[in-house]
């Protein structure tokens, strides 16, 4: 199908006439008398009717980006579509003995050879048993005669399609059940989804549960790992559960306690060695120091101000080319995807900085460190949850880990360290423990924002803008299109650490939505005379951090 069409003007006769021709194809391939809508606002995601997709496509425009009209009947092409990731990997072979490498950091093991050396490996028993426990899958065949695929080829293969389409775990218990009815006697195929993730665990990373108080006010973990009742607001560790007036009363049988909240936190460290396991990613690991192109332009955020002053203020850090540089970037979202529902998770990742500008920013490159549990958003409250991810920062800090470098073959102690936070304007309020709400809502001005109540509509407006132009410049002296003043402020400077920590002296940070009455009351009642600390709500933990 000819599509120079969609470039055109949607005034032009030309564009009319391919929409036409587009509507006829599209609905050509289908039954229905719907088809998604192609248009900018719509972007394949409303069903609507010939008619109702003419209109908007003459309205509103074709998405430019929709060259193959693969959602229309075309078929679909990975060169020409954007959308459509390339899974390309998915029919190739898998190499899993490089995997199990990688994976385990093992480079001098002949992986043909089960019976290799368990010291080889240099770590602990149950690492080396699970690595050769792996190994033995790698050679094992699915099905005798099968020259194509081994037991691990093909459940690394069969649990990778279903993490990319999104079946359930039931339709891969009815698909296993099936591909043994199939395969030959002797298959050697996990029976359930249960047993296939057994076999996939040791190829991955764990996580951990901590259990959090429902209104956010402290964590279950370390000295208070077993209690029961938060420390602050005094609620239950533990979801109440309706007692079935028909179930045993014996006191043998215990009810297993559910917790009310519960945060993910995935362990930082052994997710930074695994970029070191692999002599690829560990060679890439330098790349800001070593292969990044220094001439004074800013493509990468090694050549930031920032950067260069942190690794001015940290030599012994920076010395270490290898050591960690790492960004923290949040949000709240809907996992649910309906905006019926009122709930907010908020995952905490971290973005590794030390590799090259189109590798830090990619997926597989992102890690995920908390994941914050809903239905509310953790608000100021997010400290709570941060303590894991804090605590793990400054060992790193101060301790470091030992870590293998499978690139030069060698061992080395890593550090890491967070050099900023990336968020939208809500999110830093969060973050910094600065309120982007009220009288001094800007964090660059900070007590010199230059704001003013309007009684009427009770909201703080912004003005003062002008005093970041230029002296000379025209608007500064324009009154009529302004406030009604003349603006000869110059621009502020912004805080530097050491007034940002006078005006948190001796400032009480206090999380927990469970006592917010009393909180009010006590704002209300509090003395005229105490310190004034502008828009500051708590003193942010990552002041913690001793860098």
């Amino acid at each position: 199908m000819d599509k120079a069409w969609m470039s055109k003007s949607r005034l032009s006769v030309e564009y009319e006439q391919g929409v036409r021709e587009f509507l006829e194809f599209a609905f050509s391939n289908t039954v229905s008398n719907q088809i998604l809508c192609p248009c900018r606002i719509c972007v394949n995601s409303v069903l609507l009717t010939k008619d109702e997709v003419y209109e908007h496509l003459i309205i509103n425009g074709i998405l430019k980006l929709y060259k193959n009209l693969y959602e229309h009947g075309e078929q679909p092409s990975s060169s020409s579509n954007p959308n459509i990731a390339h899974h390309d990997d998915l029919s190739s072979h898998v190499n899993v003995h490089e995997m199990l490498q990688d994976t385990f950091g093992i480079s001098n093991v002949d992986m043909g050879d089960e019976t290799s050396p368990i010291s080889s490996l240099g770590g602990p028993n149950n690492e080396a048993s699970q690595f050769f426990k792996l190994l033995e899958d790698a050679n094992k065949e699915l099905y005798p005669g099968c020259s194509k695929f081994t037991k691990l080829t093909f459940i690394v293969r069969l649990y990778h399609i279903k993490c990319l389409s999104g079946w359930s775990n039931k339709s891969l218990d009815l698909l296993l059940a099936l591909l043994k009815e199939a395969f030959p006697e002797g298959e050697t195929l996990p029976e359930s989804f249960y047993e296939l993730k057994k076999v996939v665990k040791d190829l991955g990373l764990d996580y951990k549960k901590i259990d959090a108080c429902p209104n956010d006010c402290m964590l279950y973990w370390k000295e208070a790992a077993h209690d029961e009742i938060c420390k602050i607001c005094g609620v239950s560790r533990w979801k109440q559960m309706q007692k079935n007036l028909g179930a045993t009363t014996s006191s043998e049988v215990k009810e297993k306690k559910i917790p009310v909240k519960v945060l993910r936190h995935f362990p930082l460290v052994p997710r930074l060695q695994r970029l070191f396991m692999s002599s690829k990613t560990a060679s890439l690991m330098v790349w800001h120091d070593q292969d990044r192109v220094k001439d004074g332009f800013l493509r990468h955020p090694a050549n930031s101000v920032a950067w260069k002053d942190f690794d001015a203020k940290h030599m012994s850090f920076s010395s270490e080319r290898r050591n960690v540089r790492l960004g923290l970037a949040t949000d709240g979202f809907n996992p649910f995807g309906t905006m019926s529902v009122s709930h907010s998770t908020w995952p905490i990742i971290l973005t590794v900085y030390n590799l090259p500008p189109w590798m830090c920013m990619k997926q597989p490159n992102l890690i995920l460190s908390l994941l914050i549990p809903g239905p509310r958003g953790p608000g100021n409250d997010i400290d709570v949850y941060l303590q894991p991810l804090i605590d793990e920062l400054k060992n790193l800090w101060e301790f470091g880990v030992g870590t293998y470098d499978a690139h030069t073959n060698q061992s080395f102690e890593m550090k890491a360290a967070l050099l900023w936070t990336l968020s939208d304007f809500p999110g830093y309020a969060m973050l910094s423990g600065w309120s982007t709400k009220g009288r001094f809502a800007c964090p660059y001005c900070n007590k010199d924002t230059c704001s003013q109540y309007l009684k009427n509509s009770r909201k703080f407006c912004y003005m003062g803008h002008r005093q970041f132009l230029d002296s000379n410049h025209e608007f500064r002296s324009d009154r009529k299109f302004f406030n009604g003043i003349e603006e000869f402020k110059v621009m502020p400077n912004p805080p530097s650490a050491t007034q940002i920590l006078k005006q948190l002296e001796g400032f009480q940070s206090e999380f927990g939505k469970g006592n917010s009455n009393m909180v009010s009351k006590r704002r209300r009642q509090e003395p005229k005379d105490s310190k004034n600390y502008y828009n500051w709500k708590k003193k942010s933990i990552f002041f913690d951090l001793p860098y």
